[in-house]
């Protein structure tokens, strides 16, 4: 008998890249019956005071097919190999990749060059940017204040980050720190990404996700980086330090991860760092700098695999690090990495839902395997992911700095196949780099359209100029010059971008930052009130979060 798929393998995920994309799988069964032993044949039945009838008993952990020993090292020995294959179909300029075992490192390197055009191999210290890999190792950090007392998961968000507040008064004073690391608020996913492209700090986007419409409390998924920000924020507050800090004290200097951080500025001043990539016109180039600081607890970490070889040990070893010291204690840890909420409901009766902890996608292979995981993506070019299997001790970690392309997902996955099973099982580049296609997708109804070859008169642009306001995104200055509206002003340095007539009242321009991919178009229409002069404006860009209508002042 084979111990190999049944069905078409799942996705796992979710990650930071794009709004319109957020996969996941996994599962879980809970066991609630009382097992009586047998001894000699003959029935024996424990005593009342020898059985706790109020907590269910558990089957031990045992796998359907064993792994043979020695098979995780073989793995490991084809990596060079599998990741020659994956560099050669994905070109992403650099790689690095680091396996563990039963707490010990059977592999960590790197591949490719840090910058394009310029000297300087990936190696295994190479620092690389995590994007959403950063919300598993916060996570860690959180659970490390949990065992301290200093914070419970359970703790509301509010005693420690007063005057934060949601749409809904009762949310806002139930919301919890697990609430926000689980995306169980009720904000609509990606809540908050569209102003930190627009330039607004972070005290600055948690104050305006007060005005997004919710989802029902604690029983709809949404992904959100500034939603988890504001629950780290609020631990940070109770531990008296900012989260760069706490994460330094907590986790980064106990387990020796001498070349990872949380500040932006450590990562750009690292002299072996891996600089983002994008492709364009088919050649890879350094062209974007991502800087997350404002949503560094779920996309700001930067690090090296070597530095996340002994994060894994960490947290495959229930909190015990590598020279067995412990980190988190396993009751705070636990909880992080096993499901607190579906995150994607099972499509047939035969398929896995996929579950999301606090800060972890926990999934369930077919082998009935749990396997816990994250990938990180920014459209400026990073691709992150690792994997960790807690039955079988071993896990995996790939960063790469090139637009994500499913690189890093493929390899761990082709790595974990042969693993557990000996041997390749499923075409994952396939899968993952299809996946991955739609996310360079631009956005907008008119997008990669030609304008109207007839398009109707401009309309006298003194009816529409002037100044809107949203409560969410902000002001919004619309300029005029001669016959047409020219400029658009938005966010906090009321920066420009041109507006070209498209036709009517209608105008476009090009949406930039880490949401908008390269060919995005948005429409601007304007609604005419008494003499024909405008009353409002619709963004269609910000519509995405249901804010995208502006009233015109006075």
């Amino acid at each position: 008998m084979t111990d190999l798929p049944d069905e078409r393998p799942a996705v796992p995920g979710p990650w930071l890249v794009n709004r319109r994309l957020a996969l996941a799988s996994g599962g879980a069964v809970a066991i609630g019956a009382a097992l009586a032993g047998c001894t000699g044949g003959a029935a024996s039945t424990p005593t009342p005071s020898a059985v706790d009838t109020t907590q269910p008993l558990a089957p031990p952990l045992q796998p359907g097919t064993a792994i043979p020993a020695g098979q995780v090292e073989a793995a490991a020995a084809r990596l060079d190999a599998l990741i020659a294959d994956l560099l050669a179909k994905s070109t992403v300029p650099g790689l690095a990749t680091a396996v563990v075992h039963r707490g010990k490192v059977l592999y960590a390197k790197g591949f490719g060059v840090r910058r394009v055009g310029t000297p300087g191999d990936v190696g295994p210290d190479t620092v690389f940017q995590l994007a959403s890999v950063s919300k598993s190792v916060g996570a860690t950090v959180v659970a490390s204040q949990v065992a301290g007392g200093v914070v419970d998961w359970t703790t509301p968000v509010r005693r420690h980050l007063p005057g934060f507040a949601l749409k809904d008064a009762y949310v806002s004073s139930q919301l919890t720190i697990a609430d926000l690391y689980a995306h169980r608020s009720g904000l609509p996913g990606h809540a908050g990404d569209l102003l930190e492209d627009l330039g607004y700090d972070q005290a600055q986007i948690l104050r305006r996700l007060r005005y997004l419409a919710l989802q029902p409390f604690r029983i709809s998924y949404n992904y959100t980086n500034f939603g988890m920000t504001a629950a780290a924020q609020a631990v940070a507050n109770a531990a008296g330090l900012d989260w760069a800090s706490l994460s330094e004290r907590a986790l980064y200097g106990p387990l020796g991860m001498t070349h990872t951080s949380s500040r932006f500025a450590d990562y750009q001043g690292h002299p072996e760092r891996a600089y983002t990539h994008v492709k364009i016109d088919g050649a890879w180039t350094p062209k974007y700098v991502r800087r997350p600081d404002a949503q560094s607890p779920a996309g700001g970490v930067s690090s090296s695999v070597n530095d996340l070889a002994k994060w894994m040990i960490m947290v495959l070893g229930d909190g015990t690090g590598p020279d067995g010291r412990k980190i988190v204690d396993p009751k705070a840890l636990t909880p992080a990495v096993t499901p607190q909420i579906v995150s994607s409901p099972a499509s047939t009766a035969a398929a896995r839902a996929g579950c999301y902890g606090y800060g972890f996608d926990v999934t369930v292979q077919s082998s009935g395997r749990t396997q816990v995981s994250h990938s990180g993506a920014f459209s400026a070019g990073a691709g992150t992911h690792f994997l960790l299997s807690p039955l079988e001790g071993f896990g995996i970690v790939t960063l790469t700095n090139g637009t994500p392309v499913g690189a890093a997902e493929t390899l761990n996955q082709q790595f974990a196949d042969l693993a557990v099973y000996g041997r390749p099982v499923f075409d994952w580049w396939a899968l993952y780099s299809g996946a991955f296609a739609g996310l360079s997708e631009p956005f907008g109804e008119l997008a990669g359209k030609q304008p109207p070859a007839n398009p109707k008169p401009a309309s006298d642009p003194t009816l529409l100029a002037g100044t809107y306001a949203n409560d969410y995104v902000g002001t919004a200055l619309v300029e005029a010059s001669g016959s047409r509206l020219t400029r658009l002003r938005l966010g906090p340095k009321r920066t420009p971008v041109a507006l070209r007539h498209w036709d009517g009242d209608t105008y476009v321009y090009e949406p930039a930052g880490e949401s908008a991919n390269p060919g995005s178009v948005s429409k601007l229409t304007f609604a005419r009130g008494r003499g024909g002069r405008a009353s409002a404006m619709t963004i269609e860009y910000y519509q995405q979060d249901g804010m995208g209508t502006f009233t015109r002042r006075a």
